[in-house]
């Protein structure tokens, strides 16, 4: 079907004219909280089409769902316009400011000339900027509890090395696996389920921990493990 070219401006009118008076019964209800699982998967399918692209080479669905994960950001914006906390164009603002701060490199007088030197500087300026966000906590507890846990516990094992204490060895961690994959095996499912669920959690543990000393992104792996595994049976 046949469409006229719209533009971001035109995308904005679009859905303050949904949220309105005489707007879309289902859009004009949602709210912040409403929305979070559409974020969640519209970001899932993304990626998929990310996959499918790689693929085929057919940019077509990462179109579409680069276009759906934008609207549930101007959705976002909307309801925060509506409700006088912040606008559209402030997340642009914010976002432009900051990504001219941390590459000072470019915009600046900072020096970097290789991947690894622009990530040290990243963290070093993030590192700043938390300094006045009375939001965080700690730097455990600022990791989103809303990640899949596989990514959460990278992110919480590095930091835990950065912050607390010395995290443990590869070795350690590989040690670890093989006597909890031992202790398994002498449990019996449905008698020893208390026991089972505390070895499978400190066996998840370790296995992130192992993946993270090894620079291996367990979701990702995971997540390809699992196509494979429906590619040999369909």
């Amino acid at each position: 079907m046949s469409c006229k070219k719209y533009t971001y401006e035109d995308l904005l009118g679009i859905i303050a004219t949904l949220r309105g008076e005489n707007g879309c019964p289902w859009d004009k209800v949602q709210t912040h909280e409403s929305l979070k699982p559409c974020m969640m998967e519209e970001a899932a399918e993304l990626l998929a089409s990310i996959r499918i692209y790689d693929k085929t080479g057919n940019p077509e669905n990462m179109i579409e769902e680069l276009g759906d994960v934008l609207l549930q950001v101007v959705m976002h914006a909307q309801i925060a316009s509506e409700e006088g906390i912040f606008s559209m164009e402030d997340v642009v603002n914010d976002v432009s400011c900051k990504m001219v701060r941390r590459h000072p490199h470019v915009f600046g007088t900072g020096e970097a000339d290789t991947p690894d030197e622009v990530l040290v500087n990243w963290e070093e300026i993030k590192k700043e900027e938390k300094k006045d966000k009375d939001w965080i906590a700690s730097p455990l507890r600022e990791v989103p509890q809303e990640l899949p846990a596989l990514t959460r516990a990278v992110k919480v094992l590095k930091k835990i090395d950065k912050h607390y204490e010395k995290g443990n060895t590869y070795e350690q961690d590989t040690a670890a696996i093989s006597e909890l994959a031992a202790a398994l095996q002498s449990c019996t499912p449905g008698e020893d389920d208390e026991k089972l669920q505390t070895l499978f959690s400190d066996l998840l543990l370790r296995i992130s921990d192992a993946a993270r000393i090894a620079g291996l992104p367990l979701e990702q792996l995971l997540r390809d493990r699992i196509d494979d595994l429906i590619d040999k049976y369909e």
